[in-house]
């Protein structure tokens, strides 16, 4: 009987997550975050993409072959970029969390950039952590 409970809470267990999680094609991804892709990301190709539902919000997960994470909004917006411990492009990143990190960090570069419900985190390749309120100014660093 033990062994019987065990396995039905191993198999629900492993159910959950591919609900949560559905594997996607580029083109079933919202029409920003193809265009988002294309434009900051046009020297590297997705690896995989997929639906997601973090926190009880829809939002789609894609991981680049280069190693970037790129996650979206429900609406194609992006809400998070992870280049791990490398740089990440930064024309879409705010002219003044850029000129925050220039004027500060002069020699680091950003990796990580992460909007949460009420600020803007940023990692630079330093591993410092910035951050910052959602109009771009500076809370704190830890």
């Amino acid at each position: 009987m033990k062994t019987k409970i065990a396995l039905a809470v191993l198999l629900l267990g492993l159910a959950i997550p591919a609900v949560a999680q559905k594997k996607i094609t580029e083109s079933e991804l919202p029409k920003p975050a193809q265009e988002f892709l294309q434009k900051h990301f046009s020297h590297t190709t997705i690896e995989k993409a997929k639906k997601d539902a973090e926190h009880g919000e829809k939002g789609y997960e894609v991981k680049l072959k280069d190693g970037t994470e790129v996650e979206f909004w429900k609406d194609g917006s992006y809400r998070e970029v992870d280049g791990g411990k490398n740089p990440i492009p930064t024309a879409f990143i705010p002219a003044s969390i850029k000129d925050y990190v220039a004027a500060n960090y002069p020699n680091e570069k950003i990796t990580h950039i992460d909007y949460g419900h009420k600020d803007v985190d940023v990692d630079l390749t330093n591993n410092i952590d910035l951050e910052f309120t959602k109009d771009g100014k500076f809370l704190k660093k830890d």
